[in-house]
């Protein structure tokens, strides 16, 4: 005889979780002077400044993409959109995170640990960037900046041999750790580029998420997609790439 079959509201299985839209998580670089700026990287601070507001003024408030992650986990983050800022240049201190303060934001900052004090070399054309000291990392850990890896020097690991893949994405992680005292739980891949075998070195490592740009199918909490914000965007630009950003990233599992 077969078993009765619960009713639903009598004990009866919910049905699964389906996946919800990729969280929407915007990627700036630099804050500063973009006169010479052929990467299209660098943002000015009234930009920002007016990017941040645009956002304030829809509901939105930009945080971590941890707090976000943490957010979505706990059923909500509908008012919540997640800030990085790669490469840990110098003005992010100096011009970013004051910004940040005024629109009571937060945001993720990945970083080099292997080039501290040092500057963009890996870009070929544009002007010499300088990037975070120790201490400047320190002081927008303390202002409660989410600190997470780039890497230890920022090299595309998809062309990695093993033994360098493990030590930008392991080593970095452990260098980071002990440089703010916290643990590090995010991951941002240079280039944006990503394939599975980085993936899966990023997952062994112990990273909790990662970030790319638009990593198709590999989508995931170690593959977010990202949308690159510029100087360029002004809130009508903002407005069609939030609005677009729904339509063309798909659902994935776990974020």
């Amino acid at each position: 005889m077969a078993a009765p079959v619960e009713s639903a509201g009598t004990g009866a299985l919910p049905a699964p979780r389906r996946p919800g839209p990729v969280p929407w998580v915007a990627m700036y670089h630099s804050v500063g002077d973009c006169s010479d700026d052929p990467y299209r990287i660098t943002v000015t601070p009234e930009r920002l400044s007016e990017q941040l507001a645009w956002l304030r003024r829809r509901g939105l408030r930009g945080v971590s993409v941890a707090e976000l992650l943490a957010a979505r986990a706990r059923g909500g983050a509908r008012d919540l959109v997640g800030l990085t800022f790669d490469d840990g240049y110098a003005d992010f201190v100096t011009d970013a995170l004051p910004l940040l303060r005024r629109w009571d934001c937060g945001a993720t900052l990945f970083v080099l640990p292997g080039r501290l004090g040092g500057d963009n070399a890996w870009d070929p054309l544009g002007p010499r960037k300088p990037l975070l000291t120790a201490d400047g990392i320190r002081r927008a850990a303390a202002e409660g900046v989410e600190i997470g890896s780039h890497g230890l020097t920022h090299v595309d690991l998809t062309k990695a041999d093993d033994v360098a893949l493990k030590t930008e994405v392991a080593e970095s992680r452990a260098r980071l750790a002990e440089l703010t005292g916290t643990r590090v739980d995010g991951f941002c891949y240079p280039y944006g580029t990503v394939d599975a075998r980085a993936v899966a070195a990023v997952r062994e490592a112990g990273y909790a998420y990662a970030c790319a740009i638009d990593p198709g199918p590999l989508t995931g909490p170690h593959a977010l997609p990202r949308v690159h914000v510029g100087q360029n965007d002004t809130a009508w630009r903002l407005h069609l790439k939030h609005r677009l950003h729904r339509l063309r990233r798909r659902p994935a599992e776990g974020v």
